[in-house]
């Protein structure tokens, strides 16, 4: 139905660009709708990502689930999801600068096929590649910036929300901004 991205997911399939490759156990390209005007990226695939072949696939996805869902968002109908880095990196940890950048054309791709209005960036990670290195989450959630006639937002990864609850809140109040973001801007 979406050859270009058929063939884009081959591509990430079959690359071997960076070690991250040699530890998958599935390549985590995204889902949701090719059609969406609002794109969700997060920083790479974790260990329920590695085994489910899918973005927010653990306790972190469940609870971005909650939070599209309050804002009548869905990963089925309305919203596409991707990550800067399509394997797992060991541990968890961060990707690594190099792992990055050679995976990033990748994501360059997707976001052209997709051609979303809003990229919303979840966590340090995706908003520092994405928006500005010196992108601070703490301080910066929840604002939007224009870059390449796209409208960018930064906010806090589920992970660390899971991790930090105090800061649920600020990231509920980032969601409704989006909410209202869209349908101002009748997306």
């Amino acid at each position: 139905m979406f050859p270009e991205l058929d063939l884009l997911r081959n591509e990430c399939m079959n690359c071997t660009k960076c070690p991250l490759h040699s530890g998958r156990r599935n390549m985590v390209f995204g889902v949701g709708n090719p059609e969406a005007k609002v794109m969700f990226v997060g920083e790479g695939p974790g260990e329920q990502e590695d085994i489910q072949g899918k973005p927010f696939a653990g306790k972190s996805g469940q609870l971005l689930d909650k939070y599209l869902e309050i804002v009548d968002l869905s990963r089925n109908d309305n919203i596409y999801i991707a990550n800067i880095v399509k394997c797992r990196p060991p541990q968890n940890r961060d990707p690594k600068p190099e792992e990055q950048d050679a995976c990033i054309e990748h994501l360059r791709k997707q976001v052209k096929l997709i051609q979303p209005k809003i990229i919303v960036c979840l966590g340090r990670i995706a908003a520092q590649r994405l928006i500005s290195p010196d992108f601070r989450v703490t301080s910066q959630h929840g604002q939007f910036i224009e870059k390449g006639g796209i409208l960018f937002m930064g906010t806090f990864h589920p992970s660390a929300l899971l991790r930090n609850p105090a800061n649920k809140p600020h990231a509920l109040s980032d969601f409704q901004a989006l909410r209202d973001k869209i349908k101002e801007l009748s997306l």
